[in-house]
Formats: C-alpha cells, structure tokens, sequence
C-alpha cells in the first residue's frame, strides 16, 4: 500500500473550528435573547401566562447557558503559539 506523501499538518485549532463554534453560539444566544424579550412582551400584555413566560425565560437561559459553556471549553484547546 503506498504511504500519501508528507504534507505539513496544521495545528489543531480546538475540537472543532473557534471561529465556527463562535459563531454558532452567538446566533444561538441572540436567538435566546429574542425568544426571551418577545416572551417577556407577550407576558406583559397578558397574550400568554406568566407560566409559560417562566419556562420559556428559564429555557432560553439554559440553552444559551450550555452554548457560552461548550465554546469556553471548545477554546481551552486551542493551541496558541507561544
């Protein structure tokens, strides 16, 4: 079986892209912000019940939460170049 020529390997940059993974959470929780605020108006004009503000609120935080959580943990492995 021929070996592939070698090639220089770039370092790797993370478990998956910090570009990437910075962008997907950021639309994310601005996703969550606006989810939240236009629950929060519906609530305040009493189109929906304060029970469903609270779990849609709670949701959203949650979810932004585990976002911002995995793009920190994503960046610890990144290798810098010292």
């Amino acid at each position: 079986m021929a070996k592939p020529p070698d090639s220089p390997r770039q370092p790797q940059k993370g478990f998956l892209n910090p570009r990437v993974v910075l962008a997907v959470a950021f639309w994310i929780t601005t996703t969550c912000i606006v989810v939240a605020v236009v629950a929060s108006i519906l609530a305040i004009w009493q189109f929906t019940g304060t029970d469903a503000l609270w779990r849609t609120v709670a949701t959203c935080a949650v979810i932004g939460a585990a976002t911002l959580a995995f793009s920190f943990v994503n960046g610890l492995f990144v290798l810098r170049d010292d």
